[in-house]
């Protein structure tokens, strides 16, 4: 057991969720980033040692008054798992400006806003960990992935740069590749006809990302692909 400090953004039913109780069952203090508030509160009663921070991550100021909250109510940032993400999809004669830079904003921008947040302590206490939640986008654009393809590659560039800069430092930074259907309510509702193994269980990859935190950094992971045995890639 740890009393180190976690973050987690985009917390939502699926892996959000599955990452905030994997963490705090680990003894860490989470801090939960979302835009809704009604699912943050209805974690924060039901997680012992999560807590809640209403926050868009796209947003420079509200990142920045969040990590000082955050620093104030819970101590310097140990973890970071970077979970939100922006799915717009369509063709690019159907894919708005608007939407384009959204989906970069909430994948990439946000990113940076939120490592350079916890970079600073992170480098004084010479260790730390930056994990992001990717897609199979990041690696290639389909014909509906103009915009969510485009902010997942260079969220993964980023993320790239990153592990190159601060690992040297002690600081490790990795990119967990999720090709594959999640596991949720509104996604069985999408597939009903498909067999469990065809989904990704989220408490199976907050299991993965955690042990990603835990490498030696003799043998750190920086880029990993999770997916069950029927996904074709």
């Amino acid at each position: 057991m740890t009393s180190n400090v976690c973050v987690v953004t985009g917390v939502g039913p699926g892996t959000g969720a599955s990452l905030v109780r994997k963490f705090a069952g680990a003894g860490y203090r989470v801090a939960m980033l979302a835009r809704s508030a009604e699912r943050l509160r209805e974690l924060e009663r039901a997680i012992p040692g999560a807590r809640a921070y209403l926050t868009d991550v796209a947003d420079p100021v509200q990142v920045h008054d969040v990590f000082r909250r955050i620093r104030s109510d819970l101590g310097a940032v140990d973890v970071l798992l970077h979970n939100a993400g922006s799915g717009s999809f369509g063709t690019l004669d159907a894919v708005t400006p608007e939407a384009f830079e959204a989906s970069w904003r909430v994948n990439a921008f946000a990113l940076l806003l939120l490592a350079r947040e916890v970079m600073p302590a992170m480098l004084e206490a010479g260790r730390g960990a930056i994990v992001v939640t990717g897609a199979t986008a990041s690696w290639r654009g389909g014909a509906n992935t103009a915009a969510f393809a485009a902010a997942k590659a260079a969220q993964r560039s980023l993320a790239q740069s990153m592990a190159r800069s601060l690992g040297p430092r002690g600081i490790h930074v990795a990119y967990v590749i999720v090709d594959g259907v999640i596991d949720m309510p509104v996604t069985r509702g999408f597939f009903r006809d498909r067999p469990d193994d065809f989904f990704l269980k989220p408490a199976a990859i907050a299991e993965t990302v955690y042990q990603l935190t835990r490498q030696d950094p003799s043998a750190w992971t920086f880029e990993l692909d999770l997916r069950p045995f029927g996904e074709k890639w």
